[in-house]
């Protein structure tokens, strides 16, 4: 079992390497398990319609107009879309949201990464995780593509949750041998932006001591490692979702950060 975070900035899959590498998985008799963001999309999504969006430690704040439009981009566009471009070349894909079910129960986040209080909005944060769903499908040989707008606890309101989190969550959930989190850097670094600091295998506990000094846009990544890590998902692989051969290499367990327990 293989759990894909498969980024909004990494969603540049013109030759098609996305959808093949995701047939290679299959045939060699991996289930795999896609969860996509779509920041970019939103970010025009938004745009267009002249709303001005705010981010605060990585995350977006979500007011009720925002949140209306990150779930159509997520939902009815973004994950309609990736389904169809695996359809395309002959893979089994079914779109879905993890609000579906639901798959993902959620509360309002009411603070940062580091702990400090603030009001997000509507952005969520993962309580628990029902993978009835997922399972159907998977027993059905469909690749579930999830988008992660998950389900209050009164089962009445949707919340954004960061997509890292979600694929966190669910890698955890069904026990998966390995979490790809495709993103449009090459791995984690110790000393962004210096390229030759990438880390190449770090533990869980060496990556929790030294966390603190990531920059905002990968501070949730890491974050989301190192929680699927303690849920229980095995590894986590962070690769270069714009390189079109690191998904082949993430496969056979090469390239980007590999984070272990």
């Amino acid at each position: 079992m293989i759990v894909v975070k498969f980024g909004g900035h990494a969603m540049k899959d013109e030759n098609g390497n996305f959808a093949r590498a995701i047939a290679a998985a299959l045939a060699i008799g991996e289930q795999v398990v896609i969860v996509h963001g779509g920041g970019p999309q939103i970010d025009l999504a938004l745009k267009n319609k002249g709303i001005t969006s705010q981010w605060i430690g990585g995350l977006r704040v979500t007011t009720p107009e925002i949140f209306d439009v990150v779930q159509d981009v997520l939902v009815n566009q973004i994950g309609k879309e990736v389904a169809a471009i695996l359809s395309k070349s002959g893979i089994n894909a079914h779109a879905i949201s993890a609000r579906d079910l639901p798959t993902i129960i959620a509360k309002r986040r009411t603070t940062l990464l580091n702990g400090t209080a603030v009001d997000l909005g509507f952005v969520g944060d993962v309580q628990s995780v029902n993978p009835a769903h997922l399972l159907e499908l998977l027993g059905q040989g469909k690749v579930p593509v999830v988008a992660p707008i998950s389900s209050d606890e009164d089962l009445t309101t949707g919340l954004n949750v960061n997509a890292d989190f979600v694929a966190a969550a669910i890698a955890a959930s069904l026990q998966a041998s390995a979490l790809i989190m495709m993103t449009d850097v090459a791995g984690i670094y110790r000393n962004w932006p210096d390229k030759s600091s990438l880390i190449n295998k770090i533990s869980s506990q060496e990556l929790e001591s030294i966390k603190s000094g990531f920059a905002e846009g990968m501070a949730p990544k890491v974050q989301a490692t190192l929680d699927a890590i303690s849920y229980g998902a095995k590894a986590v692989r962070i690769i270069d979702g714009t390189d079109p051969d690191s998904f082949v290499s993430a496969l056979a367990a090469q390239g980007g950060t590999l984070v272990v327990a």
